[in-house]
């Protein structure tokens, strides 16, 4: 079993490996045994495939389950208020713990939950996909506004990870491209050595479990250092944005779970490496089309469309458009970027991709 101290204001533990699960009543009894309710927000496709280990894994604690949409579409307002209807209606209080269980989405969701029943419950993260590595850790909980994502949330901790290398097998072929592309974010990031191994894979379905959770424990190592140094984004915890101006712009535009999140950093990305003049760009683009990310679909995305979303990002401010780009790997910095400046290199990216594929 890999751990992970993430020593934020309110310190926890990121624990990873196959029958993680089983760590909720072992090293949380306590907590979980207090409680006057746990109750279990699931993502509903993860619940029909999941639910019931994490059931046996909670034996004699009676939960309560609220079954929430999978993906994106459980980061609404009313996602957001039919959970707090679930938990008045259960006579939840500020002794309550609530679990949540899925993928980024409802770890997201659910910790916004947490964050504001009666002004703050505990809970604890039990992620079930490679793309939760990244937003189970850190604190950010949110939902989506039509007009951007994720602009309406809150900085608030889980007491706990507990990650079990399980429920990862079940993933779809398009999830696992999902998470891989954060994966390959925070090696971007931070060490080129660990670039070129995951650049190097021409099969993602081919990463093995023990591979697999080295990598996410390596993701998470560069995000929890981030986090420690900069907990409510002041500073270096932007640079955990790089590829996502982009992203959150066109997941916003096509309408949220249209196109995975991991789907759109890539494009992100490599958008992001086109405007740094990254030397990187090439073989990063070869590797998504071998993986077969869509790299295509940006041809059906003017810039100009995409621009007022750039706008509302919450790096930016209204009168400039501001990119976590890199100097080399493992050397982020924030730029201020002219419009006319992004709009031609959007025009050269969208060129180059058309004449690769």
């Amino acid at each position: 079993m890999r751990e992970l101290r993430v020593e934020t204001e309110h310190p926890y533990t990121v624990h990873i490996g196959q029958g993680a699960v089983k760590l909720l009543t072992e090293r949380y009894g306590d907590l979980l045994g207090a409680a006057d309710r746990v109750v279990v927000i699931a993502d509903s496709q993860v619940a029909e495939l999941h639910l019931d280990k994490l059931l046996d894994a909670l034996k004699g604690l009676e939960p309560k389950v609220l079954r929430v949409p999978a993906g994106e579409q459980a980061k609404s307002v009313e996602s957001f208020m039919d959970c707090h209807s679930f938990l008045l209606s259960e006579n939840c209080s500020r002794n309550t713990v609530i679990l949540a269980f899925g993928g980024g989405a409802v770890g997201d969701l659910s910790g916004f939950v947490a964050s504001t029943f009666m002004r703050g419950v505990p809970f604890i993260q039990v992620p079930t996909t490679i793309l939760a590595h990244d937003s189970a850790v850190g604190g950010k909980t949110a939902i989506n506004h039509p007009l951007g994502k994720n602009m309406v949330g809150t900085f608030y901790q889980p007491r706990a990870v507990v990650y079990d290398g399980d429920f990862l097998e079940t993933l779809p072929e398009n999830e696992i491209r999902s998470g891989m592309a954060e994966v390959v974010k925070h090696a971007f990031i931070s060490n080129e050595g660990w670039l070129d191994q995951l650049l190097a894979y021409d099969s993602l379905e081919a990463v093995s479990g023990e591979e697999l959770e080295g990598h996410l424990e390596k993701g998470i190592a560069v995000k929890a250092a981030i986090v420690e140094e900069d907990e409510f984004e002041g500073g270096v915890r932007k640079f955990l944005n790089f590829g996502h101006t982009l992203a959150h712009a066109i997941e916003a535009h096509l309408g949220y779970g249209r196109m995975t999140h991991g789907e759109a950093v890539v494009l992100g990305m490599a958008y992001a490496l086109e405007l740094s003049s990254s030397p990187e760009l090439p073989r990063f683009l070869n590797w998504a089309k071998v993986n077969q990310y869509p790299l295509e679909r940006l041809k059906d995305m003017p810039f100009e469309e995409l621009l007022p979303y750039m706008k509302k990002d919450k790096k930016s401010t209204a009168a400039s458009l501001n990119f976590v780009l890199l100097g080399a790997v493992g050397q982020p910095y924030i730029e201020t970027i002219p419009e006319q400046r992004a709009q031609a290199a959007y025009d050269t990216l969208r060129k180059t991709i058309k004449e690769m594929i």
